[in-house]
């Protein structure tokens, strides 16, 4: 097949960034749900009816503007806003997929006796080889913030902690190299989730 025919990787699209805008954002295991809390699911919900129904419109009508106002091959208002446009759109189509996969789990849930084993929504004080403290949560792919110590379900730590309980001791194998852990402490304890702003 001649070189002419073939496709060559467009920095803007839809396979080469699946969210579209924002930060990058880990792919789930193939097949899986989306576990995410209550508030993590909320969250995504106001930004795709933000998108929906206040930004995709204000750049919808600049474009338009721009578009009336002549040559388009020199027009930087039209040539961004139709890039804008594009990624807005992106999103939206990344948002939808990942609430229709969404499996909510409720951190505060009754749990019985599994209470005492690290799962998803989770809060987990560890200690290191060296007796450093280090608390972190387990949360949903999209919820991840390393500053509040909300790290994602499917991160090599969290499946290293999954199912272990106070006091068990297990080694996790990092890249930088392997580390004894023991659990200090696991907790249920209710997220909080902060509102999304534009």
């Amino acid at each position: 097949m001649s070189k002419a025919f073939t496709r060559e990787p467009d920095p803007d699209d839809d396979e080469n960034d699946e969210a579209g805008m924002g930060p990058a954002v880990p792919a789930l295991p193939a097949g899986s749900r989306n576990y995410i809390t209550p508030g993590g699911l909320q969250r995504l919900k106001d930004e795709l009816q933000y998108l929906l129904h206040k930004e995709r419109p204000a750049v919808t009508a600049v474009v338009s503007w721009a578009a009336g106002n002549g040559d388009r091959s020199e027009n930087a208002d039209y040539h961004y806003g139709k890039r804008r446009l594009r990624e807005i759109d992106r999103r939206i189509r990344f948002l939808g997929k990942r609430i229709d996969i969404a499996e909510v789990i409720d951190p505060v849930q009754p749990r019985g006796e599994r209470a005492s084993q690290v799962f998803f929504g989770a809060t987990v004080t560890y200690s290191g080889r060296a007796g450093e403290q280090h608390t972190i949560t387990i949360v949903g792919v999209d919820e991840i913030d390393l500053a509040l110590g909300r790290i994602s379900w499917v991160s090599p730590l969290a499946r290293a902690l999954l199912k272990a309980r106070a006091g068990d001791t297990l080694v996790f194998h990092a890249p930088a190299g392997s580390e004894e852990l023991t659990i200090v402490e696991v907790r249920y304890a209710p997220i909080d989730t902060s509102a999304f702003r534009p």
